[in-house]
């Protein structure tokens, strides 16, 4: 270390490893974790979507979902996907779903009254949950 005017001058080196140590602090104190941001984008990946039909078929069926139900949902989808399902219709608690399986967007929802005189068409699997 260089004395000028009696105080000591920093190397250069020193500097740059001073700005390098806040630098990382910042980032790290910024930043969320890698952990907390691919949690993030698997949750975003797994919503389902409902389409305006769908909404709208739900609310004249009175059908509502809790957040259990739609996890199930969501459970079936994936299990779907994994299959290499296109279109589904998934069956849970006597609601059915005509879901599209790669835009994990629910189509339709018929409650257990019209279940039975519903046929359902241009499925290529079904999941029961």
């Amino acid at each position: 270390m260089n004395i000028y005017n009696n105080r000591p001058i920093q190397s250069i080196n020193q500097i740059i490893d001073k700005s390098k140590t806040t630098a990382k602090k910042q980032v790290q104190n910024d930043s969320p974790d890698f952990s907390a941001i691919l949690s993030n984008k698997l949750n975003e990946a797994r919503e389902i979507k409902m389409s305006k039909h769908a909404e709208l078929r739900m609310e004249a069926r009175n059908i509502k979902l809790d957040e259990n139900q739609v996890e199930r949902l969501k459970s079936a989808v994936d299990k779907a996907s994994t299959k290499g399902v296109r279109d589904t219709l998934v069956v849970m608690d006597d609601i059915a779903f005509v879901v599209n399986v790669n835009a994990r967007t629910v189509i339709t929802a018929v409650n257990q009254n019209e279940l039975k005189e519903n046929v359902f068409t241009k499925i290529d699997g079904a999941v029961f949950t």
